[in-house]
């Protein structure tokens, strides 16, 4: 049961939630939106503290959404039921489930990254749209990336659109932010081999070794990677352009070599 009710777009605990859109106020509160079933099940599965949940009732109708409300209560969340049109101030995209929540922001760190023996990492450096860095994480979550970690992110971890594209396998994996420069010396400590990919490498994606302790590591579509990476000694990889594009969508190239590491860690274990 919801604890108030809320009918005006003007309340200032909407205005306040809505704010949140904003990364300048994510980073000054330390508090994101979480916005969807899924992606609310999924974070308090995660143990993801909520600070408030806004809940719209007659939205609330597919299986997700009433499993997201009982984990809610038995979390012992504070609920506020809203009118939908104040939803719709909170609400992003067209899949409405009727739960956004304002969550703590997690400190997920370097220091905080726990990685098993011979792990094979994700690194996106500079990534600008939310949309690409959710895509990338729902696809590390699914070819068994040990970690993912946003270097230098044009976009965070917390933006409302990468938690929806993620479809919140960002509370599943392990995940940080933090300068390229600390994330090259966190490479070389812990022995990971960088592979990189870059339009202008030499050396075919299924010709690289993914095996044991390795990285991948990703730039933008605009700017590629920084001078960083030179630094790092990392092997620089590319992925065949047969036709008149002149490259791939960031997330779409993060598939074609977290499966082909998949294929090759998979084939390295059998006997």
């Amino acid at each position: 049961m919801a604890d108030e009710q809320i009918t005006s777009t003007a309340n200032p605990r909407i205005k306040a939630a809505a704010a949140l859109r904003e990364r300048r106020e994510r980073d000054k509160r330390k508090q994101f939106l979480i916005d969807g079933a899924r992606e609310l099940s999924r974070a308090l599965a995660a143990g993801i503290g909520i600070d408030e949940a806004y809940v719209c009732t007659p939205l609330c109708r597919s299986e997700e959404s009433l499993a997201a409300l009982a984990a809610l209560d038995s979390a012992g969340a504070t609920t506020i039921e809203v009118a939908e049109r104040v939803f719709g101030r909170l609400a992003f995209g067209d899949r409405a489930d009727g739960v956004v929540a304002v969550a703590r922001t997690p400190d997920w760190s370097l220091a905080t990254l726990t990685l098993p023996d011979h792990p094979l990492v994700a690194i996106v450096e500079g990534v600008e749209k939310p949309g690409n860095l959710g895509a990338i994480l729902r696809t590390a979550d699914a070819a068994g990336i040990s970690a993912v970690i946003v270097a230098d992110g044009g976009t965070d971890l917390f933006n409302p659109n990468t938690i929806r594209a993620s479809l919140g396998t960002l509370f599943a994996l392990p995940v940080c932010a933090a300068a390229a420069r600390d994330v090259v010396a966190m490479l070389r400590d812990r022995s990971l081999r960088p592979l990189a990919a870059r339009l202008d490498a030499a050396l075919e994606y299924t010709q690289a070794d993914f095996t044991g302790g390795a990285a991948i590591v990703l730039g933008s579509e605009s700017h590629g990677l920084s001078d960083a990476w030179h630094a790092a000694g990392a092997t620089a990889i590319r992925v065949p352009m047969l036709g008149i594009a002149d490259s791939l969508n960031v997330s779409a190239t993060a598939a074609v070599l977290f499966y082909e590491a998949l294929r090759q860690r998979n084939a390295a274990a059998r006997p």
